[in-house]
């Protein structure tokens, strides 16, 4: 803001200089009052040729100004009494007179024209996303299904959409996005696997449509690593072992055997061969005996919202990764009635082979009461979640104390 004053200061001050100068020089002795209104009356008429040019003054404003110009030159032609001293004077007065108006007139018209706030370097930076609340986020994704309600032909702002509702854990409405950003842009792999991720999060399942597109996707790009890996789990759903074996051996081949993803895989890989009968089934083990792959806890209901409940609706209790996928690595039921309840989440209760608890280092529970008794979140509903634990947690207290806008 201070570097622009000054930079404006200079140039009212250049301005001045201009428009003063021929006002405040003296005329040269001998010098008729004529010619010194004849300099004055020549820089006017620049001056309205000037604004004329730059359409500060329109057609028939100038040419009512020059006449005006051309009237007061004739009139003050045939008088000469003016002594220099006076005309002087004169022409100090009105650079007086200018250098207090320009600067003024200037002024106030930028405070009304213009937009002072703009120059407000908290206004000049970009937002930082990461101070961007859940209640904010949700209500710029409201904006912007409204705005596609009016411009529904707006494919990449559906594919958006489909993204926000995503990360809200409203994966109905986020299949519904993607499936019209998917009709207005066919054929992009990006838009096709998260379609498809989307379903799998509201229907509970990769088999069926998700898989069609997932290998509609990779007939496009066959090398995408996350298509290769959700292609695998709907295999394995499928119990298309072998299949499911080369996708994620394709996905294991480009990524550290150590990170947690080469590590799912390793999992995924290995039970799918021995379901395919192409090496030895490993002994089963029981949940409890897996140690870090095993999640205990309590869950209670809020006494602020037990009228909203009823005894019948379903509770659904579910780990997820606390840093990347969104897709529930285990997943157990129960009811209203069943609360306060105990509960155990290990890899038994994987939707995926190639992601349980026993792939990631955190996860966060999160238990649900559904009024619908569908998966899917809905308004209305009661939630409460835990803080990131380890898997291998066996003190977990999560507390429903929440209602889902």
């Amino acid at each position: 803001m201070i570097a622009f004053t000054a930079l404006a200061a200079v140039l009212v001050v250049t301005a001045l200089l201009f428009l003063l100068w021929p006002l405040l020089r003296a005329p040269r002795a001998g010098a008729s009052v004529q010619a010194v209104n004849l300099s004055i009356y020549r820089d006017q008429f620049a001056e309205l040729e000037r604004d004329l040019r730059l359409g500060v003054l329109e057609a028939g404003q100038y040419e009512a100004a020059r006449a005006e110009l051309q009237r007061r030159l004739l009139d003050e032609a045939g008088d000469a009494s003016t002594t220099p001293a006076s005309a002087r004077r004169s022409g100090r007065v009105t650079a007086l007179a200018i250098a207090l108006a320009l600067p003024v007139m200037a002024g106030l018209l930028y405070w009304q024209l213009g937009e002072p706030q703009a120059l407000d370097p908290a206004r000049l930076a970009p937002p930082d996303a990461s101070n961007i609340t859940q209640e904010e986020f949700e209500a710029m994704t409201a904006q912007l299904a409204a705005r596609l309600q009016a411009n529904p032909d707006d494919a990449e702002g559906w594919a958006m959409l489909g993204r926000a509702y995503k990360a809200l854990g409203r994966h109905t409405d986020a299949a519904k996005a993607l499936a019209e950003a998917n009709q207005r842009m066919p054929g992009v792999p990006e838009i096709l696997i998260e379609y498809a991720e989307a379903l799998a999060q509201a229907h509970g399942r990769l088999a069926g449509e998700p898989r069609r597109l997932l290998e509609q996707a990779l007939k496009i790009a066959p090398n995408d690593p996350k298509a290769l890996t959700l292609a695998g789990g709907a295999a394995f759903e499928a119990g298309d072992y072998r299949r499911a074996i080369g996708y994620w051996q394709s996905v294991a081949a480009t990524v550290p055997p150590e990170s947690e993803l080469g590590r799912a895989l390793a999992t995924g890989i290995e039970r799918a061969q021995s379901m395919a009968g192409t090496k030895p089934a490993p002994v089963p083990t029981q949940p409890q005996a897996s140690g870090e792959a095993v999640v205990r806890g309590e869950i209670k209901l809020s006494a602020a919202l037990k009228e909203r409940a009823s005894a019948d609706d379903t509770v659904f209790i579910f780990a997820r990764a606390a840093e990347g996928p969104r897709m529930p690595l285990a997943v157990l039921r129960k009811q209203v009635r069943d609360l306060p309840a105990t509960f155990q989440l290990d890899d038994s209760m994987a939707m995926n082979p190639a992601l349980k608890l026993s792939s990631v280092p955190r996860v966060v529970v999160t238990a649900r009461i559904s009024r619908s008794g569908g998966a899917t979140p809905q308004s209305g509903d009661l939630q409460g979640e835990s803080a990131p634990v380890t898997p291998g947690s066996k003190a977990v207290s999560i507390t429903i104390d929440k209602v889902l806008p």
